[in-house]
């Protein structure tokens, strides 16, 4: 009777191979971002505007572009995949969108820094600069911070 083994250990190898290729596959998609430029954007079910409205998205809503159609971008958020927005009314102008219940906005790159605002969860914040897993952000009504990346989504 043959081994199971060899068998087992090759369905294995193509298993990790599969994985690791799709997960390099999300992150190509994931490459590119756009944000909101106007005070709002529809996000669309269908690449076209006579396709019902899924979302309709506020400035600076960060979004990764999934798949290009024309002039229509198919984008996603950290909650995956919202629809489809007209290009034009997108931007390169990084911004993060954050993921958790509460942030601390701080005056420097790092805990040890005084808190300057709260930020809650799906608040909106324009990139300024980055620095050692931190982001200088600056919120919709102006102040100006630093949030640790890892309570963040977009670039």
């Amino acid at each position: 009777m043959r081994s199971l083994v060899p068998v087992f250990g090759r369905l294995f190898s193509k298993i990790v191979l599969f994985s690791t290729l799709a997960l390099s596959a999300q992150w190509v998609h994931a490459s590119e971002f756009r944000s909101v430029k106007g005070n709002s954007a529809n996000i669309r079910v269908a690449p076209n505007t006579k396709s019902e409205v899924a979302w309709e998205l506020t400035r600076g809503y960060p979004l990764a572009v999934v798949k290009k159609k024309g002039n229509w971008l198919q984008v996603k958020d950290i909650d995956g995949v919202l629809g489809w927005v007209y290009k034009p009314i997108t931007a390169t102008t990084p911004h993060y969108l954050v993921k958790v219940k509460t942030a601390n906005l701080r005056a420097g790159a790092g805990t040890q820094h005084k808190i300057v605002a709260k930020l809650d969860k799906y608040d909106v914040v324009k990139t300024i600069d980055k620095k050692n897993g931190w982001a200088k952000v600056r919120t919709s009504a102006g102040t100006q911070g630093w949030v640790s990346q890892k309570l963040v989504w977009g670039w």
